[in-house]
């Protein structure tokens, strides 16, 4: 765009050069622009009132968004219970009470102009980092991955010690413990009863999953390892000085210590802490849309019904676009079922290998 004094410049430039003998495409293109584009300012008012665009009166396309349902779009993304969630969880969770108001996008949008997309909760914006022992799981009960992490206390030095087990698949959490110290022992009781809990020992040996973990101390502990091969629990480790190679269970820990409900002054007893982290995972497990697993709960995908309410909410979705299809440019949002998740993979050739063996797609990492 070519404010008005610089096309005033460029026409008398241009005109200069003309009469003393310039061919007129010639000094335009000395001048960066097109003859053509000389001819139009000349033909109308760009030599006199400047470029109309900026302040050109533009129609409302017929599809767009009316204010009741921009209001409509508001009004939902600040009820209480989606008060603390983005349009990516928002939308998901009215699909699957049977409502369509308006796209992901479409919410963000309309959000923005509200002032209102700001990253919510106290976590930090997410650094990008390389993908990182390539592990596929395509059903419940294959792939687990486990930690322990710090629970603070209100007494400077001390700290409870969440242990705890990961179904990567579900993305359910399959066993749990706190405890106040740290100590092999409880790492390996939570493998048993997590074990007998899931029905691992109904399983062949050779189907039996195998259980991710980090180098720490604790888990790689005589005694672990003991109950593992008693359970036949293949053990697997992350690579030496690589820190995001157990990737699942580190998110997973994050997703708790920004909960609102985790106290920012630590907790006062083991008691408190034990009921925190019960009440946690009951929310994660069967309240919880993650994003992962096209946003259905845990408890709901380890189950298996994840299937039918992706189908729902693609039924949902082809209503809405038949209701009003000039807002819909191509497909509708992808719902499918993520059929296989893999743990670190390493090389793209070491995932599509090992998807073929199992006659699956890897559609989600």
């Amino acid at each position: 765009m070519i404010v008005l004094e610089d096309r005033q410049e460029h026409a008398r430039d241009i005109q200069a050069a003309r009469e003393a003998g310039a061919r007129l495409h010639q000094a335009c293109a000395v001048a960066g622009i097109t003859a053509r584009t000389l001819q139009r300012w000349n033909a109308g008012q760009g030599l006199e009132s400047g470029d109309g665009r900026p302040g050109a009166v533009r129609p409302t396309p017929s599809h767009a968004l009316t204010e009741a349902e921009r209001a409509e779009v508001l009004r939902v993304a600040n009820e209480p219970r989606f008060a603390d969630m983005p349009p990516a969880r928002i939308v998901p969770m009215l699909a699957d009470e049977g409502v369509y108001i308006a796209s992901e996008s479409t919410f963000a949008r309309v959000l923005r102009a509200q002032g209102q997309m700001r990253h919510r909760g106290r976590a930090k914006a997410p650094r990008k980092s390389r993908p990182p022992t390539t592990h596929i799981a395509t059903a419940p009960r294959q792939l687990w991955c486990w930690d322990m992490t710090f629970l603070p206390t209100q007494v400077a030095g001390r700290w409870f010690f969440l242990y705890l087990i990961l179904d990567v698949y579900s993305r359910k959490i399959v066993g749990f413990e706190v405890h106040e110290d740290d100590d092999s022992d409880h790492a390996a009781r939570l493998v048993q009863r997590t074990a007998l809990s899931e029905g691992i020992h109904a399983l062949p040996r050779e189907e039996r999953p195998v259980l991710h973990g980090d180098n720490g101390a604790t888990l790689k502990a005589t005694t672990v390892l003991a109950m593992l091969w008693w359970l036949g629990v293949k053990p697997s480790y992350s690579r030496p000085r690589v820190s995001d190679d157990n990737a699942f269970v580190e998110s997973l820990f994050r997703t708790a210590k920004y909960r609102p409900e985790f106290p920012d002054k630590g907790f006062v007893d083991l008691d408190g802490a034990r009921e925190w982290a019960r009440k946690f995972v009951h929310w994660y497990n069967h309240d919880h849309r993650h994003s992962g697993i096209r946003y259905v709960s845990p408890a709901q995908r380890h189950d298996g019904a994840d299937v039918a309410i992706l189908a729902a909410r693609h039924d949902v979705y082809l209503k809405a676009r038949q209701r009003n299809p000039a807002r819909w440019s191509r497909h509708t949002r992808n719902w499918s079922h993520v059929t296989a998740v893999t743990l670190n993979p390493e090389r793209e050739s070491v995932v599509t290998a090992a998807s073929r063996s199992r006659n699956t797609q890897p559609l989600a990492a």
